[in-house]
């Protein structure tokens, strides 16, 4: 007995260290395969290089408006629609049915998931076939960042390992936004948000269940479920995914059935569109400039109203018949920010040169310049609105100017004049200030007219006769509409800081003469009058007509006519531009602004009450061609001299400046910057009291109409 006791406890004993052996051998070779396992996979990363996380993915260049918009995308350099997409800027219910049918357990596991590799696993073995991959979406994401030809066990071991990788470096919402941005849709469509707007013409932002099903769809066979080519497989592709997600109980069978009655897209439609002509502009300095990898330019405009005065331009356009196009911008009064540019009508249309930006093409301005004749001379103070002025046949040389419709009204004061359009007043006052003087102050304002090769400026600039761009024309009557200061149009956000200083294209008194005058000026038929300041322009032989204007708050500028500058019967800027210019600011606000109140110094008066010189505008009163009468000295201005530099005193309350007159005859009006400060001085001196400092003209004008005048600095 004793014997075999001892036996047994010898047996157990040998068992006991048989096991003891065994879990050494099992934990020896554990630590063994481990370690082989560990030097495998490091080797492994070791070879396959740095881990790329998609920092040098090149993505499509974006244009947005001022709230982040899409303007217009254009592809890749190699081709392919890529639009960047963050996890918040996607469909809620595509995230969850995407996550439900592709990766379940994507916030649980760390790039690989262990129950899905084994299900792969088992079904691959029980099929003889691949029935799922077991792919993680990490693990995709791995593969879209550094794709692999083959589809082997080396391949997917590869992706493991970079899918761990890329959980140890980067975030959830990381990883997805990686996804949303790479996944193929088919053709040249990588991503969520390329695929929406592809298929469906929309951001993703909100999708219908239909439409989240079959982006969910097409990844796993881009080719051939393209929706654009297999319009049946892809919606059988969705069906089944509807189908899928309501068995894991994420939708329910109404929402099945709703979602399945919907029609699936059977082509692509275009990308955003809007604002065309300013997109490719921007894209195109940066693809040269090759600042940025990835393009992203934010611009002034504002999508809504882009959209608006685009349908504007294209109903007028088809409206109007043949290969007429039309052009529009709006602009801030407040910034000189554009808040809309239409370059022309129908992008892709050739018959109306639709990708020309037709706002930077050089076109004759017809009567659009003569606010600014009248401006320089409000301030000049060769007139005032209600000067009169003789609308009577005239020759000036060779050039003999004739009205619109052919007629002369007679005598009619500087606002009628403007008002009505008439030529004659226009030369007879451009005559009296120069050519050249007119194009140096819209040179200076920023808007250069171009006169044709080897020609000199001459009077026919006034009614047209040299070449400006809808954009000029923009910027002088924003300069109108901000009381005389030019600003340079501003087309991005990050041109403000860069922005040139304003320059002064009239003094306030004389803008303000201006819009007083235009704001009354006949509206087109069915539209209110005194709303907008705005003046119309036709071109010689109708080619082109005109339309520019402004509020308070916004100025607006319309170009009608042929790309190709064929003429059009009877293309006027009243009837053809005029509507579309109202129409656009009725679109802009309900309401309108209304102008600035009259700035200090205006002199409002009758005719009758005008100082003499004032109350008629005589050709032979012009400085280029005016002659003191019988026995009388030319009239000058002895003091201060021409170009003179004179101390003023800070204390201007007790101290002016002297202002001296010679030949002429009394009595004498003196003007400084165009705004009368001694009326009716008998005198040959006088005193200007209160002179401000910088830059300052002096006009003085005598009882026959003769004119004098210098341009000083006071400091």
């Amino acid at each position: 007995m004793r014997k075999t006791a001892r036996n047994d406890a010898d047996t157990k004993e040998r068992r006991r260290g048989r096991r003891f052996q065994f879990l050494y051998a099992a934990v020896f070779t554990t630590i063994l395969v481990v370690n082989a396992g560990g030097f495998a996979i490091s080797e492994a990363m070791r070879r396959m290089g740095p881990l790329p996380l998609g920092e040098n993915l090149s993505y499509s260049p974006l244009v947005l408006d001022r709230d982040g918009r899409l303007l217009r995308p254009f592809t890749t350099e190699e081709g392919y629609w890529r639009l960047p997409a963050k996890p918040e800027e996607v469909d809620r219910r595509f995230l969850a049915m995407l996550i439900a049918y592709e990766d379940r357990r994507f916030y649980a596991h760390y790039g690989v998931d262990p129950v899905a590799m084994f299900r792969a696993a088992w079904q691959f073995a029980w099929h003889g076939r691949i029935v799922s991959g077991g792919s993680t979406i990490t693990m995709q994401v791995a593969r879209l960042l550094e794709p692999r030809p083959e589809r082997t066990l080396g391949a997917k071991f590869a992706e493991m390992i970079r899918a761990v990788q890329l959980e140890s470096r980067l975030s959830k919402d990381e990883i997805l936004s990686l996804y949303l941005a790479l996944a193929p849709y088919g053709g040249n469509l990588e991503g969520t948000r390329a695929a929406a707007l592809a298929y469906f013409g929309k951001e993703p932002r909100h999708l219908s269940a239909a439409e989240a099903a079959l982006l969910v769809a097409l990844p796993q066979a881009p080719e051939t479920r393209r929706p654009d080519r297999f319009p049946k497989t892809a919606r059988a592709a969705r069906d089944r995914v509807l189908r899928l997600l309501m068995g894991k109980g994420l939708i329910n069978e109404d929402q099945v059935l709703a979602a399945e009655a919907e029609p699936a897209p059977d082509g692509r439609q275009l990308f955003p569109l809007h604002a065309a002509h300013l997109a490719e502009r921007l894209v195109k300095q940066d693809r040269v400039a090759k600042k940025r990898i990835n393009i992203v330019e934010t611009t002034t405009i504002s999508r809504p109203l882009q959209e608006q005065l685009e349908t504007l331009a294209r109903e007028r356009a088809v409206a109007l018949g043949g290969k007429i196009s039309v052009a529009i911008i709006a602009l801030d009064n407040a910034t000189g920010e554009v808040r809309a540019h239409v370059g022309g009508v129908g992008y892709f249309d050739k018959g109306r040169a639709g990708q020309i930006d037709l706002a930077l093409a050089l076109r004759s301005p017809g009567s659009t310049l003569k606010p600014f004749i009248y401006g320089l001379a409000f301030e000049d103070g060769l007139a005032h609105p209600e000067t009169l002025v003789d609308d009577r046949p005239m020759r000036f040389g060779i050039y003999r100017p004739e009205n619109f419709d052919e007629a002369f009204q007679g005598t009619v004061t500087m606002r009628r004049a403007l008002q009505q359009s008439l030529n004659m007043p226009a030369v007879l006052l451009l005559n009296a200030l120069g050519p050249n003087r007119l194009i140096a102050r819209m040179t200076n304002a920023g808007a250069a007219p171009k006169l044709p090769a080897d020609a000199a400026p001459g009077l026919a600039v006034g009614l047209g006769g040299a070449g400006v761009k809808l954009t000029d024309l923009a910027t002088l009557y924003l300069a109108l509409a901000r009381e005389g200061e030019a600003l340079p149009i501003i087309w991005r956000k990050q041109d403000r800081a860069t922005a040139a200083a304003p320059r002064r294209l009239f003094d306030k008194a004389a803008a303000w003469q201006v819009g007083d005058v235009l704001i009354d000026a006949p509206p087109p038929l069915n539209a209110l009058p005194g709303q907008i300041a705005y003046k119309t322009g036709t071109s010689y032989g109708y080619r082109d007509a005109w339309a520019v204007g402004y509020d308070g708050a916004n100025t607006v500028a319309v170009w009608v006519g042929r790309p190709d500058n064929e003429p059009v019967s009877n293309l006027i800027g009243r009837t053809a531009a005029a509507p579309i210019l109202f129409d656009a600011f009725s679109r802009i606000a309900e309401k309108r602004t209304p102008l600035p109140p009259a700035p200090e110094g205006v002199l409002f008066a009758r005719t009758s009450d005008l100082p003499p010189a004032l109350q008629r505008f005589r050709p032979n009163s012009l400085p280029e061609i005016a002659s003191s009468g019988p026995g009388d000295a030319p009239l000058v201005i002895s003091f201060p001299p021409n170009g003179a530099r004179v101390d003023v005193s800070d204390d201007t309350s007790d101290v002016g400046l002297a202002l001296k007159a010679m030949g002429g005859a009394p009595p004498f009006t003196w003007f400084a910057d165009g705004l009368p400060i001694v009326i009716g001085e008998a005198r040959r001196e006088t005193w200007w009291e209160s002179p401000g400092k910088g830059f300052a003209r002096l006009s003085v004008i005598d009882a026959q109409g003769h004119t004098a005048s210098v341009q000083v600095r006071l400091d």
